[in-house]
C-alpha cells in the first residue's frame, strides 16, 4: 500500500461524512418526530408503490447479501496472491456482523410491518431493524472489493449491486431508510478503517 493510498482511506473528511451519514440515521430512532415522518413516508412511498412484478427480482438480490458477504473473504483466502487481501475482508465482515447485530438487540428497534400493519412484507424479517444486517454486508463486502481491486469497474459493479440490496429491503417492506443508511454507513466505515489498519500494521512490520 503506498503513502498516496494510506492518506487517501485514512482521510478524516471521508470518515466524517460516514460518520455522519449513521448519526443521521439515529435521528428516526431516537424518536424525532420530522425525522420519523420523513422515514416512514419514504418507506410507504417505496413499498406501497413498487413493481409488483419485481418483487422476484428484489427477493433474489436480498437473498445475496449474506451469501456474497461470507464467501468474498474465503474465496480471496484460497487465493494465494490474494490471501492477506482475504484476511483483511474476513476481518471486515466480521467487525460489521458483530456491530450490527450488537446495535440491533441494543436498539431494539421494531420491524416496519410490525409497527405499521398496511406495509406489505415480502420477504424474511425476525431480528430487530435497525441496522439493515443485510445493506451492512453488501457495503462492507463492495469496499472491500473495490479498495482490493481498485479498477473501476469492479467499483461500478460492486456498489450497485450493493445499492439494489439496500433498495431491496425497503421496497420489500422489512426495513425503513434509516436502516438502511445506518448499514450502508458501517459497511462503509469497516471497509475503510480495516483497510487503513491492514496497511498501518504491514508497514510496521516491514519496518522491522
Amino acid at each position: 500500500m503506498s503513502d498516496q493510498d494510506m492518506h487517501t482511506y485514512r482521510n478524516p473528511v471521508l470518515l466524517g461524512a460516514l460518520t455522519a451519514c449513521f448519526l443521521v440515521s439515529l435521528l428516526p430512532v431516537v424518536h424525532i418526530p420530522f425525522f420519523q415522518d420523513i422515514d416512514v413516508n419514504v418507506l410507504i412511498l417505496i413499498n406501497l408503490s413498487r413493481i409488483h412484478s419485481l418483487d422476484a427480482f428484489f427477493n433474489l438480490v436480498t437473498d445475496t447479501a449474506g451469501a456474497v458477504g461470507m464467501l468474498t473473504p474465503l474465496i480471496l483466502l484460497c487465493i494465494p496472491r490474494l490471501r492477506k487481501a482475504g484476511v483483511y475482508g474476513l476481518i471486515a465482515y466480521l467487525a460489521t456482523a458483530l456491530t450490527s447485530n450488537a446495535l440491533k438487540y441494543i436498539l431494539n428497534r421494531p420491524r416496519p410491518f410490525a409497527t405499521y400493519h398496511f406495509i406489505e412484507k415480502m420477504t424474511s424479517g425476525g431480528s430487530p431493524s435497525f441496522p439493515s444486517g443485510h445493506t451492512t454486508d453488501a457495503f462492507v463486502t463492495a469496499g472491500v472489493l473495490s479498495l482490493v481491486f481498485r479498477r473501476w469497474y469492479v467499483t461500478v459493479v460492486v456498489y450497485l449491486w450493493a445499492i439494489l440490496v439496500a433498495y431491496s429491503r425497503i421496497d420489500l417492506g422489512v426495513h425503513y431508510p434509516s436502516d438502511v443508511l445506518a448499514g450502508a454507513a458501517l459497511g462503509s466505515i469497516a471497509a475503510v478503517v480495516c483497510y487503513g489498519v491492514e496497511g498501518w500494521l504491514i508497514r510496521k512490520r516491514e519496518a522491522f
